[in-house]
C-alpha cells in the first residue's frame, strides 16, 4: 500500500539536516526524527525505517504527517500529544522551584532529583512524580540544585568602600618614574613528584600521568607586579614568615625601585604584610628608612581581588605551575623562564573597573547609598 504522506526534502533542507545531526548538542529524538527524514526521502519504507532506528511505526507515520502538514520544523520538535496533560501544574511547579532554592533536608549536602520528587509527595502535592520530571522543570527554570559556587561575599561597611575606592583611584593614576605602582602578593605552592614515569604523547593520545603522585614539600612564592609598566617579578622562599616579607621589602627599595622617592604599594590585609614586620627584622634605623619608601594601599578585608597581583598570579598558574614540579630548584629555573619572556614582552594589565563603575554595580555596598534608598522622600537630603 502506497505511503499517504510523501516526504520529499529539497537539497537545503537535507543540509540543514546533516548539519544538525553533525552538531552534538539537539536531543536524542530531533536527531531520530532528522534520520526518517532523511531515509523517507530516500525512498525508504515505514517499516525500513521503524528497523534501522529502532522505533515504533506509529512514530514514524507522525513525523512524516507533520512533516507534509506543518513542515520541517514542526515534524522536528518535540509535541506533547493530544489528551496528555502536563505532570505538574503551575502551583505545583513554583513550589518544586521554591523547594530547590531552599535548605536540604539535615544530613543531606544538597538537594537531588530524588528527593524533590519523594518531598512532594511526601507534603501530598502529587501522587506520584518521577526525578527525571523533576529534572526537566528544573532545566526549564535553569536551576541546578546540586551544584554550589564558592564566592567571596564582602561585608556592608564604611571601611570596605573606603579601602576599595582608595585602591581604585590608585590604579587610576598615571605613571610616574619617581613614585612607581607596585602590586604585592605571596601564594603558596606544593612540589610534587612522580611515582611512575608518564607515557609521552603519542597520534590520538594524549599524555598519561598516573594518578599517584609523591608530596615534596612546600614553597612559598612572593610576586610583585608593575602594572603600568608590564614588568613583574618572583621570589620562591621556603617560608611566609615576617622576617621573609621584611626581607621583599628591603629588596624592592634597594634593588628593584632604589631612585624612586616613594613606593605606592598594595597589598592585601595578611597579617605580616605590615611595616611592623619590618622592626622586628631590622634596627629602627634600617626599619624606618625603608618604610619612608614605603606608601601602603591595603585592599578592604575579603577584597583581596582588588589587587592586580592576583591576576599575574592567575596567568603564572595557567602557564607555568599547572603540572606537578618536584623540588624548588626546578620550581626556580621554570618560574625565572617565565618571567623573563613575559618581561621582555612587557605585558601589562589592563584594569577597567574604577570608582565610578564601583558605586554603580556595588551601590549595595555603600551604606550611605542604602540607608538613603531607605529613607522617606521627606527625610532626603537635596544636594546641589
Amino acid at each position: 500500500m502506497a505511503n499517504k504522506y510523501i516526504v520529499d526534502l529539497t537539497a537545503a533542507e537535507q543540509e540543514e539536516l546533516y548539519r544538525l545531526i553533525k552538531q552534538g548538542k539537539p536531543s536524542a529524538r530531533k536527531v531520530a526524527r532528522a534520520h526518517m527524514l532523511l531515509q523517507a526521502t530516500e525512498g525508504a519504507t515505514d517499516e525500513e525505517i521503524a528497523a534501522t532506528l529502532r522505533v515504533g511505526l506509529s512514530t514514524v507515520h507522525r513525523t512524516r504527517q507533520r512533516f507534509v502538514e506543518e513542515g520541517l520544523m514542526n515534524a522536528l520538535t518535540e509535541r506533547r500529544r493530544l489528551g496528555t496533560r502536563a505532570k505538574l501544574d503551575g502551583k505545583q511547579e513554583a513550589f518544586l522551584v521554591a523547594l530547590a532554592c531552599s535548605t536540604p533536608p539535615t544530613g543531606r549536602k544538597r538537594w537531588t532529583m530524588q528527593l524533590l520528587a519523594d518531598r512532594l509527595v511526601a507534603l501530598q502535592l502529587v501522587e506520584a512524580v518521577s526525578d527525571e520530571t523533576v529534572r526537566r522543570v528544573l532545566k526549564k527554570n535553569d536551576l541546578k540544585p546540586w551544584q554550589r559556587k564558592e564566592w567571596c561575599i564582602p561585608s556592608v561597611s564604611p571601611d570596605f568602600v573606603w579601602h576599595m575606592e582608595d585602591v581604585l583611584d590608585l590604579y587610576a593614576e598615571p605613571y610616574e618614574e619617581r613614585r612607581p605602582q607596585v602590586c604585592f602578593d605571596e601564594s603558596p605552592v606544593q612540589l610534587i613528584s612522580e611515582t611512575r614515569h608518564p607515557l609521552p604523547t603519542r597520534p590520538g593520545q594524549p599524555a598519561r600521568y598516573d594518578y599517584e603522585y609523591r608530596r615534596e614539600g612546600t614553597a612559598n612564592l612572593f610576586l610583585f607586579v608593575q602594572p603600568l609598566c608590564g614588568w613583574r617579578h618572583v621570589n620562591v622562599t621556603a617560608r611566609r614568615t615576617k622576617y621573609d616579607f621584611a626581607m621583599q621589602m628591603q629588596e624592592l627599595v634597594d634593588v628593584h625601585f632604589p631612585e624612586a622617592d616613594v613606593i605606592r604599594l598594595v597589598v592585601d590585609n595578611l597579617n605580616t604584610h605590615t611595616p611592623a614586620a619590618l622592626y622586628e627584622t631590622f634596627t629602627p634605623a634600617e626599619a624606618r628608612r625603608i618604610t619612608r619608601k614605603l606608601e601602603f594601599h591595603y585592599t578592604p578585608k575579603h577584597g583581596s581581588w582588588l589587587n592586580m597581583a592576583e591576576c599575574e598570579f592567575a596567568v603564572l598558574t595557567e602557564q607555568c605551575l599547572d603540572r606537578r614540579i618536584p623540588h624548588i630548584t626546578t620550581l626556580c629555573q621554570e618560574i625565572t623562564a617565565w618571567q623573563a619572556a613575559r618581561n621582555a614582552k612587557q605585558t601589562r594589565i589592563n584594569w577597567r573597573f574604577n570608582t565610578t563603575d564601583a558605586r554603580i554595580t556595588l551601590k549595595r555596598l555603600y551604606p550611605s547609598a542604602s540607608s538613603e534608598a531607605r529613607l522617606p522622600k521627606k527625610g532626603r537630603r537635596r544636594v546641589a
